[in-house]
């Protein structure tokens, strides 16, 4: 290689690390917010990355891509439908969203649909409050709404703060606070291309005929059944994919006999498309995988958490871990996490906050500290209580041990 050849080699393993780099950023961000306003500083690298990204989507996950002038939006596909530990949040310290809530999401959106460029919070409301009433499938579901109590305009404030989120809403007067306390109003600008790009299933929910949840789910979800054996291992490495991309955890003990087949005698390359793309870390142990984030910015839920919340789910996953090593599969009763979570509050009561070291919380405290927990794959929740996983045994604290002191050659042992 001539020394003219070899500065524009080097430059162009820079330009290609670069691109990696980019292209890691782009995915990495469309992972954690699936649906990107353009207004976020991140957008110009999907933008670029958009074609790269569209075709990584579909062959690992299955996923497409959609990126125009306003927005970018990953249309996931969840590999469980039946998991539900990781609800909407309108913010990051606000509670998931409840059943009520979810259902005034799908009423606000499609009122949406039919407003103008602008609307009013109190003109959306009025939309959703004469769709609750004139809804005989609502009532007989027990869905009430009629903005006459605080908690309602709660959980419809909520819904706009989610909307305003993705940008589908801006604000454009007014405050949602003043709204829920009656002393005004909020104005909005409606995209409708954001609007557009919230719904992301396989067909409308409007042509499935089944009643029940979890049918109605698997209709608007349902993907060809592949005819041939490469398309049949091509569905299973994308279903197994987006369990690892999605989950906290992949247990083997949840797969059925065709996915762990695979999975064994494919992990090295699933792993390596996932964590070359990625830059998360596979870590595989004998009861399952799991994908760690060193840098933190694709994980919704984290442990250890700062704060008496997070304080109190780590020392709970410490007790559940001691449970799991002393009483393999042994269920634990929540009564027992709660006076565990009283008797804790009382240790810790210089350092966390005033209200959690009231006993009447404990419940409250407990619940939330499980669902931390459930959401992590770390515990199931029961009809009977509570059951360890066995990923909570990284958990675990054993006593501590000291070997014994070295001896020297020809000295007897003390």
């Amino acid at each position: 290689m001539s020394t003219v050849d070899a500065p524009v080699s080097e430059l162009r393993e820079q330009l290609e690390a670069a691109e990696r780099h980019e292209f890691r950023i782009a995915l990495r961000t469309l992972l954690m917010q699936p649906l990107l306003p353009a207004t976020d500083e991140r957008f110009p690298a999907v933008r670029r990355q958009a074609t790269a990204l569209r075709e990584w989507f579909s062959r690992e996950a299955g996923w497409s891509v959609q990126v125009d002038r306003s927005h970018a939006r990953l249309r996931k596909t969840p590999a469980r439908l039946s998991d539900s530990t990781r609800g909407a949040r309108a913010r990051p310290g606000d509670p998931p969203f409840s059943r009520r809530r979810y259902v005034l999401l799908c009423l606000a959106l499609a009122a949406l649909e039919g407003e103008e460029r602008q609307t009013a919070l109190g003109r959306l409301a009025d939309r959703i409050v004469s769709s609750v009433a004139a809804d005989e499938e609502l009532a007989a579901a027990g869905v009430r709404f009629t903005l006459q109590t605080r908690d309602e305009r709660r959980d419809l404030v909520a819904v706009a703060r989610l909307l305003l989120a993705a940008q589908v809403l801006r604000r454009v007067d007014g405050d949602e606070t003043a709204y829920v306390t009656g002393a005004g109003d909020a104005l909005y600008a409606v995209d409708r291309s954001a609007l557009a790009g919230m719904l992301a299933t396989r067909r409308p929910p409007t042509t499935v005929d089944a009643h029940h949840l979890d049918d109605r789910l698997a209709a608007i979800t349902e993907e060809p059944v592949p005819d041939t054996p490469d398309a049949r291992n091509r569905a299973i490495r994308q279903r197994l994919t987006r369990r690892l991309l999605d989950d906290a955890v992949l247990a083997y003990d949840e797969l059925d006999a065709a996915e762990l087949a695979y999975l064994t005698s494919q992990r090295a390359r699933i792993l390596g498309a996932i964590t070359s793309a990625t830059g998360l870390v596979a870590e595989v142990r004998a009861e399952g995988i799991a994908l760690l984030d060193d840098r933190g910015d694709v994980t919704d839920q984290r442990l250890p958490e700062d704060g008496t919340d997070g304080h109190l789910t780590l020392l709970l996953a410490e007790h559940l871990a001691g449970v799991l090593r002393e009483r393999p599969g042994a269920v634990v009763a929540v009564e027992e996490l709660e006076a565990h979570t009283a008797t804790l509050a009382g240790r810790h009561a210089r350092y966390w906050r005033k209200d959690a070291t009231d006993p009447a919380n404990a419940p409250g405290l407990t619940a939330d500290a499980v669902a931390r927990l459930a959401a992590l794959d770390l515990v199931v929740v029961t009809a009977d209580g509570v059951l360890p996983r066995p990923p909570i045994a990284r958990y675990a604290i054993a006593a501590p041990t000291v070997p014994p002191p070295l001896q020297l050659f020809g000295q007897d042992p003390p």
